[in-house]
């Protein structure tokens, strides 16, 4: 095939039809030049499939006056399609992480076209998928047309991402800044699981962790740590500062010793800055990074995961409020399961004890229709501001009884009396 030229954003959207099946990049790689003229087909085109994880930025084919054009398969349920999806004019998938890559390798999900943002080629044409593999690499080897957005903003990143400008079916050259998400600042509650969390994690862990208040307040507690390693989903700013204080080595890992794992950035310029021509950080496909097999290999592996409630048995739901879709299944039990198996790991769900609204998170009961996406056969350690409740070879009244004890005490009594019914 001849190396592809530049043509404009129209021209490029122009290879995807009626009934096609398009996957967008994900996280904050959404090429937003190609959504944008893609969407402006939306009169000529119909019934096209847009399938998707999360996505930062604007998803304008998934507003109201585009459903008989775009109807979005979410494999992981963001802001900008949450809408869309409660009222019925986009689905949801349920899939772990570490599965999505083989819907499109496997042709469960065959892709017509996979739309793409890169950094520009190198002097032997190699463009970088930057900030985000996860499934975009199995998407790029397996879609009839590769139509890339150019964008001088996006970092060169090492590992799995690197793709040649003769692979790509047309490309528009377009610079825009990443998107960026600032760090919350953490409150009181935060930072008290953070301590909690930081107190289960043992020198030399392998750890795996999120974005947010809780993960950010975990890894300001870890600054006196030693030979900490990192192989996780995602990472952002917040490690940096362990990086540099010398607090993550990467020694004591088994698999790729030395080296910051990831299939996925997301977080300021800061964080697209660390990553850009970095070789401590090897970006690779989720497919292999959320390999339970894989993750198990390192020592003492420590997955911090959030959740939306937990009942007083140790089932976590993840993905919703009742029936409300609220964001996916994910990597979670990839790396639950990874760390249950590691030799010293650590499975670790982390939340407040109660929702902004005064509602408790530790419920006798989840709502119904809540999704469970951790089985209470595989949660280990529960933690909230108000402690650690180890439930691993514990029965359900023993789990109950640690479980209420770092509920938020305007809700234990109540706890109690559930507790008590159920339990006799």
């Amino acid at each position: 095939m001849l190396n592809p030229k530049a043509v404009s954003a129209a021209e490029a959207v122009s290879l995807i039809s009626s009934g096609n099946r398009v996957y967008i990049h994900g996280i904050a790689a959404a090429p937003q030049a190609l959504i944008k003229a893609m969407t402006a087909r939306s009169e000529e085109l119909r019934d096209v499939e847009i399938v998707q994880l999360h996505t930062e930025g604007a998803a304008p084919y998934a507003e109201p006056e585009m459903r008989e054009s775009f109807r979005v398969h979410a494999l992981f349920v963001g802001a900008n399609v949450r809408k869309a999806v409660d009222e019925g004019r986009a689905d949801y998938v349920p899939v772990f992480l570490s599965e999505v890559p083989a819907l499109f390798r496997n042709k469960i999900l065959p892709l017509d076209a996979v739309l793409i943002q890169v950094s520009p080629p190198d002097k032997h044409g190699f463009c970088s998928l930057g900030v985000s593999i996860e499934a975009t690499r199995a998407a790029v080897q397996t879609a009839k047309h590769v139509i890339a957005q150019v964008n001088h903003s996006m970092p060169r990143s090492h590992g799995d991402g690197l793709i040649h400008v003769s692979q790509l079916t047309a490309f528009v050259e377009h610079d825009e800044p990443l998107h960026e998400i600032n760090l919350p600042i953490a409150g009181a509650d935060e930072i008290a699981i953070g301590q909690h969390c930081a107190g289960l994690i043992e020198d030399g862990a392998t750890l795996q962790m999120g974005i947010g208040g809780v993960p950010d307040a975990v890894l300001r507690a870890l600054k006196s740590h030693k030979n900490l390693g990192i192989h996780t989903e995602m990472f952002s700013d917040g490690l940096i500062d362990l990086v540099e204080c010398g607090a993550v080595t990467g020694a004591a890992k088994r698999v790729h010793a030395g080296k910051i794992v990831a299939t996925f950035v997301l977080g300021t310029k800061r964080v697209y800055d660390f990553l850009d021509d970095n070789p401590l950080v090897a970006m690779l496909d989720a497919a292999y990074v959320n390999d339970t097999a894989v993750i198990r290999r390192n020592p003492k592996v420590t997955a911090i995961n959030s959740a939306i409630e937990v009942d007083i048995t140790g089932q976590v739901c993840a993905d919703s409020i009742g029936t409300r879709l609220y964001s996916g299944v994910g990597g979670q039990m990839d790396f639950i399961r990874g760390a249950m198996y590691s030799a010293g790991g650590k499975p670790i769900i982390a939340l407040p004890s109660r929702t902004k609204r005064g509602e408790s998170r530790i419920v006798g009961m989840l709502k119904p229709g809540a999704g469970v996406v951790t089985t209470r056969a595989h949660v280990h350690y529960i933690v909230t501001e108000f402690g650690v409740a180890d439930l691993y070879g514990k029965s359900l009244r023993q789990r109950a009884k640690a479980l209420i004890a770092i509920a938020h005490p305007d809700h234990r009594e109540s706890l109690e009396r559930e507790a008590a019914e159920r339990f006799k």
